[in-house]
């Protein structure tokens, strides 16, 4: 077996599928470098240099055969960081290849592609909690923070709905778990990746006064709006699961 290492970004995975028809490899498996731990030192490998132009000519292809929106699928699968992602991206490129004709990502008696659907499902799920419950709080430059933790690597997928609903301030938004934001600064909207993780304790220090106020005045409502005799908290979670209330402000002290 060839062991195909790529450098863990979409185009790099793209041009390692490429390189594998490319060099008719027959028994390979895709890893991404960073993880990658040999077990067989006499194992072939391939290192794969990205390369735009093949990594676009796979995706030429796949929007040929199954679409934009089975790209979108397949752009899913690679953001939910599944274990499996790399053998099901491939299989599904060699799928659509082999059947150019065929809707492949609606086979839902192929192993594969049941679970890419299933994958889909949940990052689809988590995107949309993640523009549901994301909390921002004003700081002392005046930009509007946000922090997420989410289960899969959505904010690629927030980005635009955020661009456009907030379109007339400045706002962050940083993953705790991944270690890399985004900023929209009224005109542009771009990724960032700092060199040190956020110090939780720090950026508190850093509230605008008027939040720190708006939060007191929030929580204080949420109490006394609240009714102990209709509590229930079993209804409650099934629409807001508890791993969301870290994003909430009513719900720091619960």
């Amino acid at each position: 077996m060839t062991t195909i290492l790529y450098d863990g970004t979409f185009d790099g995975l793209l041009t390692a599928i490429f390189e594998v028809f490319e060099y008719r490899y027959q028994d390979v498996e895709i890893k991404n470098r960073e993880t990658f731990q040999q077990e067989n030192i006499f194992a072939e490998i391939h290192e794969v240099v990205t390369q735009t132009e093949k990594s676009e000519r796979v995706l030429n292809k796949l929007e040929k055969n199954i679409g934009k929106s089975g790209i979108n699928q397949l752009i899913k699968v690679y953001l939910s960081e599944d274990s499996e992602l790399e053998q099901l991206i491939f299989s599904a490129v060699k799928q659509s290849i082999k059947h150019p004709n065929d809707n492949i990502l609606q086979n839902f008696a192929n192993d594969d592609v049941l679970k890419i659907s299933k994958i889909c499902k949940s990052v689809s799920r988590e995107r949309h909690r993640m523009t549901a419950f994301v909390r921002f709080e004003k700081m002392q430059d005046n930009i509007y923070f946000a922090k997420i933790d989410p289960d899969f690597n959505v904010l690629p997928l927030i980005r635009k709905h955020f661009k456009d609903r907030y379109a007339d301030q400045k706002w962050m938004i940083y993953d705790l778990r991944r270690h890399y934001g985004l900023f929209y600064d009224l005109e542009n909207c771009e990724f960032f990746y700092p060199d040190e993780k956020l110090n939780l304790n720090q950026y508190k220090e850093k509230f605008h006064d008027e939040e720190k106020k708006y939060q007191t005045l929030w929580q204080s409502y949420f109490i006394k709006t609240n009714i102990k005799e209709r509590k229930n908290t079993k209804l409650h979670i099934q629409h807001v699961p508890k791993r969301y209330w870290k994003y909430l402000t009513e719900k720091y002290n619960s």
